[in-house]
């Protein structure tokens, strides 16, 4: 069992920046993979950006590439969303997720575990 907790999240202006951290905790996994979610009322979540634990490969929406980066801190069990050039599409509720295998990365159905969410809100 792995519990999850992101924070961060906020009001921005836009061309602003936040910085996402989620919190791992629990069952450690010797290879894994930790990726972030949005979704706003109304949408499927929507996968934005996911980190391999072993290794650090990263894989990004086209949404978001270029000013989102994933990053994480083995030691503190933390992954993080540098959200950089926010814009107002970008408003949404952002979750933090888990998974064993670094196959199917971009399918919410195949992750294992979520923490709660953040609130984004970026204003125009």
């Amino acid at each position: 069992q792995v519990q999850l907790v992101e924070s961060g999240g906020g009001l921005v202006q836009a061309g602003g920046s936040l910085r996402l951290s989620c919190a791992a905790s629990g069952r450690t996994f010797g290879r894994y993979v930790m990726a972030w979610f949005r979704q706003t009322p109304g949408k499927a979540r929507e996968f934005a950006a996911a980190i391999q634990w072993s290794g650090g490969s990263t894989e990004y929406a086209s949404s978001v590439k270029g000013r989102f980066t994933i990053s994480k801190d083995n030691a503190k069990n933390t992954v993080y969303l540098q959200m950089n050039s926010l814009k107002p599409e970008d408003t949404a509720v952002y979750y933090c997720a888990v998974r064993a295998s670094w196959t199917q990365i971009r399918r919410s159905s195949e992750y294992d575990y979520w923490g709660q969410g953040t609130q984004v809100t970026v204003s125009s």
